[in-house]
């Protein structure tokens, strides 16, 4: 028979761990983690951003999906100096496990694929816990649009996550701050309408509605000319750019494709000519850092504002 002592110990212990367990909603499933995480990996530059502002570098075996489409700044560079890139562009499931990883910080492409060989239910069996990029939520269920929120919650789900819940919840405050005072004093007019450019000549890849850049411009005073367009990041027609007729043009800018060249094939073809902000060379440029959702968005948006409101 259990002693009343070892038995009050069994109570304490058993509530102790239930207490210690945290739940948070990634896209349509509610993950569960009885502890920390020890060996997390995170993809692409700005979710891997996310991990380093709270601190988390040393809870890191390594981060993929970087120098195979964009190359880190000297801050970035400094903040997983310490850290192995463990794949170039997409980690396959066996760089994952071969990592002993336990968790992933990934998207709906931002490393994971509807049906690919890396999702959330490919990697339960192997311990590895993933937590989805919330603005990838669009590619598996319905979501409203675009929102700065989106960035605001992924910060604090990992603060949760990690156990860093202050550190989360300070800088979430910060940046709420920072942009409502910036954005508290802007003085506008009508809304101008906006082109992200992406990438591509043949036909351009744009930001649609659930996309950050949406998110982004509106809080700049503007309005996404694709605010309509049901999708993500995706492929549009230079005809409805056309027929749209944008009067600032904003470029992504990363990749072998530099800003400048993307600028310089939209002034010099025939086809853009009478297009406003053509006419009147009116282009901004963001980071990828900056225009994917991260802790760079609130400067995005300063950027943004500048372009738009600057005589």
């Amino acid at each position: 028979m259990k002693s009343p002592f070892l038995a009050a110990m069994a109570l304490l212990l058993s509530a102790g761990s239930a207490a210690a367990e945290v739940s948070v909603q990634s896209c349509n499933r509610t993950v569960t983690f009885d502890a920390p995480p020890e060996r997390a990996i995170s993809n692409d530059v700005n979710l891997t951003e996310m991990m380093l502002v709270l601190g988390l570098a040393d809870r890191m075996v390594g981060y993929t999906g970087i120098s195979g489409w964009k190359t880190l700044d000297a801050e970035m560079r400094s903040g997983v100096e310490e850290l192995p890139e463990l794949s170039a562009k997409y980690p396959s499931k066996e760089v994952l496990v071969g990592a002993d990883a336990d968790f992933f910080f990934a998207g709906w492409n931002y490393g994971m694929k509807v049906g690919g060989e890396v999702t959330p239910e490919t990697l339960a069996p192997f311990g590895i816990s993933v937590y989805e990029l919330m603005e990838s939520c669009t590619h598996i269920m319905d979501k409203e649009k675009a929102s700065i929120d989106d960035m605001y919650a992924d910060l604090m789900n990992l603060g949760r996550i990690f156990d860093v819940e202050e550190r989360a919840q300070a800088l979430v405050d910060g940046y709420r701050a920072e942009l409502a005072a910036f954005t508290g004093s802007l003085s506008t007019g009508g809304a101008p309408r906006v082109f992200v450019y992406d990438s591509g000549e043949d036909a351009p890849f744009t930001a649609g509605r659930y996309a950050m850049p949406t998110a982004l411009i509106e809080a700049a005073g503007g309005v996404n000319i694709m605010d309509d367009f049901e999708k993500s990041w995706a492929t549009v027609t230079w005809e409805e750019v056309v027929e749209r007729n944008p009067e600032v043009i904003m470029i992504v800018n990363y990749g072998e494709v530099t800003a400048e060249q993307k600028r310089d094939f939209m002034m010099s073809n025939p086809a853009f000519a009478e297009l406003d902000a053509v006419k009147n060379d009116r282009f901004v440029t963001l980071e990828y850092l900056e225009a994917t959702p991260g802790p760079r968005n609130i400067q995005a948006v300063k950027t943004l504002a500048d372009a738009f409101w600057s005589e």
